[in-house]
């Protein structure tokens, strides 16, 4: 990090990248205080697409919020599909058959691959280099024309419901995921040799933007954006739901605490989630997808419900307050995006434009999550 002029002798001027600056994916506005090419403050400013989920939710039954979830993190949607369906299950004491369980297990794992190859492949477009972005997109491609089957959509999902699914998956399905973890594992090599082992990739990430875990403490940072500073934390592992406790998975950590580590960090987790769906998929019980006898009216008892979830970018909880009616009183949604991009300002001072980029990059910010 370069050393600032002293307020006396800079001379600053202001930039703004945003709110449509192609590398901050999203409606997402960064005021640059600058000295020269080198960053004095940077000040994110939210609220370009805020529609207001909250306040929604409090005027929709508990299943008509649902499509909302997928509406946030659309491009880790089942995870929110997950999260707020365990959530308003723990309030109504549903159980949810076992099979139900590991389809949502399995789907989620793959939206979370779709998400860390659209993430990958659009983080080196901004670093300059198109050709990651056609791979990326062309395994991405298969990940969605499976899920598409299941769940009647390529992106914004609602294939969640209380007491299990929209549907059951079939045969075909089963022989596409098969299929696929053995073409994706095929390709791993492929993107590290491309990618990973490139020079200039290196070049721009090590050392760029560095976080220590006490930084994420106090920002309250999750996901591989704290993993990648040393902090061996994920909800799947530490605060276990579903079915995930049986199933063998690594958690994987670096302590860098700089880009390239949370580049690795993904990249390994691709890797992590393809164990997971070949174990689900494999171990596939049978039985129902949904639990008998769940009411068409929701009407949880009065309390104050919480559960959380591993989504892409992080833990994101769900917090309801039930009055015992068919409407949530209060719903209160924990964005891990917003957590992350909170520390942007104290680790952007003394940067370059350029590095900043390769920064924001890193933290895979998904603006509607956090203009939810």
């Amino acid at each position: 990090m370069i050393e600032l002029a002293s307020d006396k002798q800079k001379e600053t001027f202001v930039l703004n990248m945003g709110p449509q600056h192609p590398a901050t994916h999203g409606v997402l506005r960064v005021k640059l205080v600058m000295d020269g090419e080198y960053i004095v403050e940077a000040e994110p400013v939210l609220g370009y697409i805020h529609r207001m989920h909250e306040k929604m939710g409090e005027n929709r039954n508990w299943a008509q919020f649902m499509p909302n979830t997928g509406r946030l993190d659309y491009l880790g949607a089942l995870s929110y599909n997950h999260g707020y369906a365990a959530a308003v299950e723990r309030a109504a004491g549903i159980e949810v058959p076992e099979r139900a369980e590991y389809i949502r297990v399995l789907t989620v794992e793959l939206n979370r691959i779709s998400s860390h190859l659209l993430w990958m492949g659009a983080y080196l477009l901004d670093l300059g280099g198109f050709t990651p972005l056609l791979y990326a997109f062309d395994d991405r491609e298969k990940i969605l024309d499976m899920l598409e089957r299941v769940t009647g959509s390529r992106l914004t999902y609602c294939y969640f419901r209380f007491g299990g699914l929209y549907n059951d998956v079939d045969e075909q399905f089963i022989g596409e995921v098969k299929a696929f973890v053995a073409r994706m594992r095929s390709r791993l090599p492929m993107y590290h040799t491309l990618v990973t082992k490139n020079v200039i990739l290196m070049e721009r990430l090590k050392g760029i933007g560095i976080i220590d875990a006490d930084m994420c403490r106090r920002y309250g940072v999750t996901g591989p954006v704290a993993r990648g500073s040393g902090i061996n934390f994920d909800v799947r592992k530490n605060e276990p739901y579903s079915v995930y406790p049986e199933f063998d998975f690594d958690v994987p950590v670096y302590s860098e605490g700089d880009s390239m580590a949370r580049y690795m960090v993904r990249m390994d987790e691709i890797e992590q989630s393809l164990r997971i769906v070949e174990q689900a998929v494999n171990r596939l019980p049978e039985g129902p997808v949904m639990a008998e006898k769940v009411p068409k009216v929701l009407k949880p008892p009065k309390g104050d419900y919480y559960h959380a979830v591993e989504a892409a970018r992080g833990s994101f909880g769900v917090r309801v307050v039930s009055d015992g009616t068919n409407t949530p009183y209060r719903l209160k949604l924990r964005s891990p995006t917003f957590s992350n991009l909170s520390l942007l300002a104290e680790v952007a001072r003394g940067v370059t434009v350029a590095d900043a980029v390769a920064f924001m990059g890193s933290l895979d910010l998904v603006i509607p999550e956090i203009d939810r």
